[in-house]
C-alpha cells in the first residue's frame, strides 16, 4: 500500500534525519537526500566514488531543481516500501508489482527510472536494466494502459468567456494578465511565475520575452518569444502594462501573490498558484475546473492556432518544441475536425 502523505520516516528521510545509522550522502546526482544502502555493504565497498565538494557542486548543478525534488521523493517512496540501494532485479520486480493496482503507468516509469539512476549512481549494477524487470514493466503497461490524462486546452473562445466574467479588483487586474501572457506565449507554469520585469522589452509590434531558462533548456541559453498587440479588448500587452501599474512593480518577478489588503508582496508566485488560479477562474465561468491545469493555457494557445490554420513552425517558435512531433498532440486535437471524413459525407 502506497501514500502520497508522508510518513514519519519519510519526512526523516527527506530532512537528512534518520535512525538508519547505514546512510549515505552521496545520493543522486549529489543532491543531498540520503540513500539506504543496503545492510551486507557500506558505500565504499559497493563501488561509489569518492568526489571533492567541487565535483560534487558540479554534478549537482548538472540537474533542476525538479528533477532533483522528483528523485528524493522517488526514494522516500522506495525505502517507505522496504526498499534499498543496492536491490536485485526481483527486488525491483516486487516494487514494480506492488505498486500496479495503484499507480499510472507513467508515475511507475518514472520510479523505475529514478532507481536506475540511483544504481548508475554509486557504480553498481543496474537491476532495472534486466528482462525479469522489463517484462514486469511490460505487463503493467498491457494491464493498466499507458494513457496520460490530459489537461483541457483553454482555447481562444474559453479564454475570452473566463476573462468576460473577471472584475477589476487587484486580484481580477493580475489574472487576466497572467492568463493572457500565459496563452500568449504559450508558457509552462514554471516560465510564467519565472518572469521578471527585466525580461519584458516593449518593441513597436508589443512585446519581447526573454526566456532565461526552461525545462528543456536547463542551460540557459534562453529564447525571445513575441507577443504581439492583440486586436480585441484582450490585449495581452495592455493587460500586463496595466497590472504592472497598478501594482507599482517596477523590478522582480512580474507576477505576485495579493495579500487581504489587494496589494502585491515581494515574493514570487508560485507554479502551483498559477494552477489554482486557472481552475478557479474556469469553475467562475461555468466550465469543470478538474479539467484543466496550468498547463492549460500552453495547450490552448497550440491547439487554438491549429485550428486557425498557423503553420506549426511557427507555432514552434512559440511554444519552443523541438519538432513537429513534440507539437503532434496539439495538432491532432486541433486537426480533428479539418477534413473530416464524416463531415464530408454527412
Amino acid at each position: 500500500m502506497f501514500s502520497d502523505h508522508p510518513t514519519q520516516m519519510q519526512i526523516a528521510a527527506e530532512t537528512g534525519r534518520s535512525d538508519h545509522s547505514n546512510f549515505t550522502q552521496f545520493a543522486i546526482n549529489c543532491t543531498n537526500s540520503p540513500l539506504p544502502i543496503s545492510r551486507h555493504g557500506d558505500l565504499h565497498q559497493i563501488g561509489a566514488p569518492r568526489l571533492s565538494d567541487g565535483v560534487s557542486a558540479l554534478i549537482s548543478g548538472s540537474l533542476s531543481e525538479a528533477t532533483k525534488h522528483a528523485y528524493r521523493s522517488d526514494m522516500i517512496q522506495y525505502e517507505s516500501w522496504g526498499g534499498t540501494i543496492p536491490s536485485s532485479p526481483e527486488r525491483v520486480a516486487e516494487y514494480l508489482a506492488a505498486m500496479a493496482s495503484s499507480h499510472k503507468a507513467a508515475t511507475i516509469s518514472r520510479r523505475l527510472a529514478s532507481l536506475s539512476k540511483a544504481h548508475r549512481a554509486i557504480g553498481g549494477d543496474d537491476p532495472c536494466k534486466s528482462e525479469i524487470v522489463k517484462a514486469t514493466l511490460r505487463g503493467i503497461r498491457r494491464m493498466i494502459g499507458t494513457a496520460q490524462r490530459e489537461a483541457k486546452p483553454v482555447l481562444r473562445e474559453d479564454l475570452f468567456q473566463i476573462l468576460e466574467r473577471m472584475g477589476n479588483r487587484p486580484k481580477d487586474v493580475r489574472d487576466k494578465a497572467l492568463l493572457l501572457i500565459g496563452f500568449a506565449g504559450a508558457f509552462r507554469r514554471s516560465e510564467l511565475v519565472g518572469l521578471d520585469v527585466a525580461d519584458i522589452e516593449h518593441v513597436g509590434q508589443g512585446i519581447v520575452v526573454h526566456l532565461r531558462r526552461s525545462k528543456t533548456d536547463q542551460t540557459g541559453a534562453g529564447r525571445k518569444i513575441g507577443i504581439p498587440f492583440g486586436r480585441s479588448r484582450w490585449c495581452p500587452v495592455k493587460h500586463l502594462v496595466d497590472w504592472l501599474a497598478l501594482a507599482g512593480i517596477e523590478e522582480g518577478p512580474i507576477f505576485r501573490p495579493i495579500n487581504r489588503h489587494g496589494h502585491a508582496v515581494g515574493q514570487r508566485l508560485s507554479g502551483e498558484a498559477t494552477c489554482i488560479v486557472v481552475k478557479q477562474r474556469a469553475e467562475a465561468a461555468g466550465f469543470a475546473p478538474y479539467a484543466y491545469s496550468g498547463h492549460s493555457l500552453r495547450a490552448g494557445l497550440a491547439t487554438s492556432a491549429v485550428i486557425a490554420g498557423v503553420s506549426t513552425l511557427s507555432i514552434r517558435r512559440t511554444t519552443g518544441h523541438a519538432s513537429d512531433a513534440m507539437l503532434a498532440r496539439y495538432v491532432r486535437v486541433g486537426d480533428m475536425f479539418t477534413d473530416n471524413a464524416a463531415g464530408a459525407v454527412l
